[in-house]
């Protein structure tokens, strides 16, 4: 399938089960360095540049989703609960990656609290804490 426009692109992710706004989705675009490039009499199609790839730190961070328990939010604060000793390591991961959604984290034991930026969604904040931990993917619901 040739995707051509965002719109596009957005209704295929939310068909794959990801959420998120148009907003968001042009705003990653741009950090992936995702370029629009002309396909011939077809129009347009969507192309990551050669040499761009996903991140290793990443798939080293999967393990500490093990230490995830529950995620609960209250206007743009969220709270995950983890297993005890899980929070400051799963906090530092989170930090380190920097992601736009995350203003920054306050880990405890057993707690951490995510301030998010202004106009991020619920389900912004899951797909990327999914993008840094993927394996969350299995212990966290979209709602």
């Amino acid at each position: 399938m040739t995707i051509d426009s965002q719109e596009k692109l957005l209704t295929e992710l939310h068909a794959q089960g990801y959420e998120m706004t148009q907003a968001t989705l042009s705003r990653d675009l741009k950090i992936l360095k995702v370029a629009k490039v002309p396909n011939g009499k077809q129009g347009y199609r969507y192309i990551i540049p050669e040499g761009i790839t996903a991140s290793q730190p990443v798939n080293k961070a999967n393990f500490l989703a093990d230490g995830f328990r529950d995620i609960q939010f209250s206007g743009n604060l969220a709270i995950i609960k983890t297993q005890p000793g899980y929070a400051s390591s799963i906090a530092v991961v989170l930090d380190s990656a920097e992601p736009y959604e995350i203003l920054g984290t306050i880990a405890g034991d057993d707690t951490i609290l995510i301030v998010m930026r202004e106009g991020i969604t619920r389900g912004d904040l899951i797909n990327s804490l999914i993008l840094i931990m993927p394996k969350l993917q299995e212990r966290i619901s979209l709602e």
